[in-house]
């Protein structure tokens, strides 16, 4: 029999935290809980986690702020729970490295179906998809689900490595928003309309520190993205 899931569960709301808690293991998940954001870096460093689920609104840090932590040392999938709905709340979200955000109030079932789609990507064996050709900017290891820009590895969310991914293998081609939502995202009615923008955004800031003086995605006004063929 395989490993559990581990999925830990950040929400200072008992009831909820509760509701979660019960339909996760109802699915076969191993859970943990904190109520506080301050508890999260120092359960990374003892343990696996698979997958993380924040709550924005934590009585002693945002939410925001334990993600962009969490991501200068880890790739961890990460939810957020929010009962926020500005568009701009979601974006950030999405920008600072989250992979989905569930809006509250939200169903039992809702929370269940986007972490079962996060874990089925971020378990995922490799692909049976070819590498690039050595001696391009970027290079694809498969098996470890890692990108090196120009030599350095990229520290990249899952929808940032699988949009990075399909737009490398296929440089020069055109991919329009709703092409790479339905490649990229499992279930991609249920995520947001700005998704492949914000993780767009994200990706050119992770490339530029790399090399300020490239630019290897190119933006098609009206149409989507590309990569520069000429890399």
């Amino acid at each position: 029999m395989g490993v559990k899931p581990r999925i830990l569960i950040v929400e200072d709301e008992p009831a909820i935290a509760d509701t979660i808690q019960h339909v996760l293991e109802s699915e076969g998940l191993e859970t943990l809980r904190s109520a506080v954001g301050l508890a999260v870096l120092p359960l990374l460093a003892a343990q696996r986690l698979d997958l993380i689920l924040l709550d924005i609104g934590l009585p002693d840090v945002s939410g925001f702020d334990v993600l962009r932590e969490i991501r200068k040392t880890h790739a961890t999938p990460v939810i957020f729970l929010t009962a926020r709905t500005e568009e701009i709340d979601r974006v950030l979200g999405l920008e600072i490295g989250a992979d989905d955000y569930v809006q509250k109030p939200f169903s039992p079932r809702e929370v269940s179906a986007r972490v079962k789609a996060v874990l089925r990507r971020t378990r995922a064996g490799p692909t049976s998809v070819a590498d690039p050709p050595p001696g391009r900017a970027f290079a694809v290891n498969a098996s470890k689900r890692q990108v090196t820009f120009c030599g350095a590895a990229l520290e990249l969310s899952k929808y940032e490595y699988e949009i990075l991914t399909t737009l490398v293998r296929r440089p020069g081609h055109v991919f329009s928003r709703e092409e790479l939502m339905r490649i990229v995202w499992e279930e991609p009615g249920m995520s947001l309309d700005r998704s492949v923008d914000a993780h767009i955004k994200n990706l050119r800031a992770k490339l530029r520190a790399i090399e300020p003086d490239l630019e290897p995605i190119v933006t098609h006004r009206g149409t989507g993205y590309a990569l520069r063929d000429d890399l």
